[in-house]
């Protein structure tokens, strides 16, 4: 396993409210796997979200040396274990819970969504982008939570393209491109003047838990 890291030093951090809950069960288990280790008493949980902008969150679990963690992280205490997260994943990772469970193993259930990848060209902080995100909000994505899923506004460029990205259930699922230009493109088409087509920016071979497959 990897290290977590402060953003000052491990112990300046250790006060400091939370950016993760851990669960009872998932801290039990995360303290039986760093004792089984030899130098136990220096290590803490990295964890590091490793997925790229617009894509499904993936993260990597490890257990490394929290002294030696890097000046930009933040590291948190929780009941006697540090836990280490690079700084530039603090904000994706603020509300999430980190649970516990024999069948499932350690599992992260974050409310944050993936951020939007930048794409040359394309303009996201219009009246029109925000019209579009609006209808995103209240019309796509409560529909795409039936099947898990959502979209992601990346932008849109001067031929009346809006450029999206999909995740959740969406994210590698058989289904997504049909959806994508069936449902999601026939909203926006309606509801927002301006815009004749959607284009996926999602990288669907990525995905590893689709809704339907």
């Amino acid at each position: 396993m990897s290290p977590l890291a402060p953003q000052n030093s491990p112990f300046q951090n250790a006060e400091v409210s939370s950016i993760i809950s851990i669960t009872d069960a998932a801290l039990s288990e995360l303290i039986s796997l760093r004792d089984a280790e030899e130098d136990a008493a220096s290590l803490g949980l990295r964890l590091e979200i490793v997925s790229g902008p617009g894509e499904e969150f993936k993260y990597d679990l490890s257990l490394d040396e929290f002294r030696k963690a890097a000046f930009t992280d933040e590291v948190r205490t929780h009941n006697g274990m540090k836990v280490i997260i690079p700084a530039k994943d603090v904000e994706l990772l603020e509300g999430a819970i980190l649970d516990f469970s024999a069948s499932g193993g350690l599992v992260i259930r974050n409310p944050n969504k993936p951020t939007v990848p930048m794409v040359e060209g394309l303009v996201n902080d219009d009246a029109l982008s925000a019209e579009i995100e609006a209808i995103v909000a209240t019309e796509v994505n409560p529909a795409l939570a039936a099947h898990g899923g959502f979209v992601t506004f990346a932008g849109h460029d001067e031929s009346g393209t809006a450029y999206l990205t999909m995740g959740g259930g969406c994210h590698g699922c058989s289904m997504s491109k049909v959806t994508m230009l069936e449902g999601v493109q026939t909203t926006l088409v309606e509801k927002v003047a301006g815009i004749q087509r959607v284009r996926d920016l999602t990288d669907h071979n990525s995905g590893e838990n689709p809704f339907y497959r």
